[in-house]
């Protein structure tokens, strides 16, 4: 057995699994594919800020800097990740990339590296999060289309696009703040958005929306959901004259059954009723220059950004094994059981409000699991 416990992933679910079992006497090898910490919060566009506050986004035994602003800005959450790692003394080894991680001879786990490096553990615990692999769409006319097409993975800002007539495909919190970020840059840009939406604002009347909807999680679900809607109505109104339809159900419920974080609103409506950002339906087909939508529309397009979200790439870490997952592909437990027992899944769960306060309880969680495991040595039953 190389170790007792492998961490795989250094992102914050990571970090904060690691630091939950250093501080329970245990030390865990930590490996990431990256070269440092925190590798997709370093690659985010340039003006992301968190959108839950700092108080209930901080990972275990560490607040943010008192100095931090409540919504704390994408290079002072990798600060903060950096100093994390420093508190705790995590030196996680860089550009280690797992492949596939299968049972091992004997019990426990066997994590095979891309190099051909193997890892054999008693306890694998996988933290690569939900957004591990970009998700891309194939797009009818799409290889006639003469510009550029890209997953917002890729964008940084909106330099590359000045000039150009751009078109984001989605309005997730990422493609609504993409669309803001080059409208206030200037840039003429749409969205293409062909689902229904749930849009609340970050803060009402300057209390944010998440303290709210935490609150609200505590109530019985009907009044929940009933007051949830009722806030969306007087704070948000109807979309339906901007080209936006509102989901059926409540943001609480939405995020409850099927893990969809409503759109938190940091300036796009403004823009998009003020005509700096148009609104259309999915998209039908693409000709040379220009995106034809399903209600028979069609403008120029220069630049798609392709806001389409990403697959965790779970199911294929573990070719030997079925893992549980729920309709999103994401692991529906966070302890493995039965043929699964040893593996622990964090940062996957996008059922409740704030990821970071979700992965900042289930790495306490993990980590006594894993520990109360070690006593009665049930992990490495198979």
């Amino acid at each position: 057995m190389d170790t007792e416990i492998l961490v795989v992933g250094a992102g914050p679910a990571g970090l904060a699994v690691a630091a939950a079992l250093i501080d329970r006497g245990r030390h865990p090898i930590v490996i990431e594919k990256a070269a440092h910490v925190g590798a997709s919060w370093r690659a985010h566009y340039e003006r992301l800020h968190l959108h839950t506050v700092k108080e209930l986004s901080a990972l275990p035994g560490m607040p943010f800097p008192a100095a931090d602003p409540r919504y704390v800005p994408r290079q002072r959450v990798v600060d903060y990740l950096d100093a994390y790692a420093a508190h705790f003394a995590i030196g996680p080894r860089f550009g280690a990339e797992a492949a596939a991680i299968v049972p091992a001879e004997g019990g426990g786990w066997q994590t095979s590296l891309r190099g051909g490096e193997a890892i054999r553990s008693r306890v694998v615990v996988v933290t690569t999060g939900a957004n591990n692999v970009p998700f891309v769409p194939a797009i009818e006319g799409e290889a006639g289309f003469a510009g550029e097409v890209v997953h917002s993975r890729s964008y940084r800002n909106a330099v590359p696009f000045k000039g150009r007539r751009v078109l984001v495909v989605g309005m997730g919190n990422t493609g609504a703040e993409i669309a803001l970020d080059l409208a206030e840059q200037g840039v003429e840009v749409a969205l293409s958005v062909r689902s229904p939406v749930n849009v609340v604002y970050r803060d009402v009347l300057g209390r944010p929306t998440q303290k709210t909807t935490l609150l609200l999680w505590l109530l019985p679900t009907a009044i929940g959901d009933a007051l949830a809607r009722w806030l969306c109505d007087v704070t948000v109104g109807d979309l339906r004259r901007y080209g936006l339809r509102r989901s059926a159900i409540s943001p609480l419920c939405e995020l409850r059954e099927h893990g969809h974080t409503a759109v938190i609103d940091v300036g796009t409506l403004a823009r998009i009723k003020a005509g700096e950002i148009a609104v259309y339906p999915g998209i039908r087909r693409l000709d040379a220059d220009r995106a034809e939508f399903v209600d028979g529309r069609s403008a120029p397009v220069d630049s798609i950004i392709l806001a389409t979200g990403y697959r965790s790439g779970i199911a294929a870490m573990f070719p030997a094994n079925a893992v549980p997952l729920d309709e999103s592909g994401l692991p529906s437990e966070s302890i493995g059981r039965g043929a699964l027992a040893g593996a622990y899944f964090v940062g996957f769960d996008m059922r409740q409000p704030g990821t970071l306060r979700t992965i900042a309880g289930q790495a306490g969680i993990v980590a006594r699991a894993i520990c109360a495991d070690e006593k009665t040595g049930a992990s490495t039953a198979r």
